[in-house]
């Protein structure tokens, strides 16, 4: 890639100390691992609307769906201040070209789900969304969005790094400019890595690039994004990616030799099985592709969709 990703981040997971405590909520792998392919984009909404370091602690009050955010021991509600600001600095962030956003987990303003809402009814509720990460996902809706505790998760941590990094190569092709060409490299360059997401958005994404030439270019590359995020959203599945695996071998069909045939058949099974993780057939048909020189896998995302270094494949 041309340049480095831009993500959005909460700041306290940088480790700077902007939480209601003085403290910070440190993550290493976001800061130090992922930190070495991308550029940080940090927000704190209470420092920003103008709250101090160290404040009082808030929380979600109300009706779930449209909560009131209010501090725990003065009673102060700041929601309208905190919504005044979020509408503003969704509009600023527009400017970040960021690919996503990390949000931290449970908090009041920036948790992008499970969040707890006192209702007034016994034990508060786990349905709530930050007040500015609701803001930023309604502005944003389609954009790549995590937060730190889902991270740990191996199958939501790598489906969230290669959509940010497919997001990227998606934006090096804009620029690049909006022609069919560019559109149907793109398309065929992604094949295997849409599939494994979802069959059905890659089968009308071709549709769309097929009938391509009848459509406005601004049409035909909007509607074309639309459908890409929606698919990198659905979660790769062991039988997806099987699938996608015993479609590659189908380019091997003539080179491979009996004994080599018999081992990536072996080796996918055990991947299917849960024997292996992802990596390992992934690892084999690289090898093949250098070995027969095989043109257009060599060319596919799917088999490095994102930096080796950050072993993502090792545990799904």
């Amino acid at each position: 890639m041309e340049e480095r990703i831009r993500l959005g981040v909460s700041q306290c997971l940088m480790g700077d100390a902007v939480r209601f405590d003085g403290g910070h909520k440190l993550d290493h792998f976001i800061r130090d691992t992922l930190g070495a392919y991308v550029d940080f984009v940090p927000v704190c909404p209470e420092v920003e609307c103008g709250l101090g370091v160290p404040r009082e602690a808030m929380r979600l009050v109300g009706d779930v769906e449209s909560p009131r955010l209010v501090t725990i021991r003065t009673q102060q509600d700041l929601t309208d201040r905190m919504l005044a600001w979020a509408g503003q600095r969704v509009r600023q962030l527009e400017k970040e070209d960021m690919c996503g956003f990390i949000f931290k987990s449970k908090s009041p303003s920036s948790g992008m789900e499970r969040v707890k809402v006192y209702t007034g009814k016994g034990m508060p509720v786990m349905q709530g969304v930050g007040l500015f990460a609701r803001a930023f996902k309604d502005h944003f809706p389609l954009l790549p969005l995590e937060d730190e505790g889902r991270l740990h998760d191996p199958q939501l941590r790598e489906n969230f790094i290669e959509g940010i990094f497919t997001l990227k190569r998606w934006r090096e092709t804009l620029r690049a400019g909006k022609t069919m060409g560019n559109l149907v490299t793109f398309h065929t360059q992604n094949k295997f890595l849409l599939l494994s997401h979802s069959p059905t958005h890659y089968r009308s994404m071709g549709q769309l690039v097929a009938q391509g030439k009848g459509l406005p270019a601004g049409k035909r590359y909007g509607d074309y994004e639309t459908q890409l995020l929606e698919a990198l959203r659905l979660k790769p599945t062991v039988k997806k990616h099987v699938n996608v695996l015993q479609h590659m071998m189908g380019y091997f069909k003539k080179v491979l030799s009996p004994d080599e045939k018999q081992e990536l058949l072996e080796v996918i099974s055990g991947y299917y099985q849960g024997l292996t993780p992802l990596i390992v057939p992934i690892t084999l048909f690289n090898h093949y592709v250098r070995k027969y020189q095989e043109p257009y896998l060599a060319r596919q995302t799917y088999l490095n969709p994102h930096p080796t270094a950050l072993k993502l494949r090792n545990h799904v």
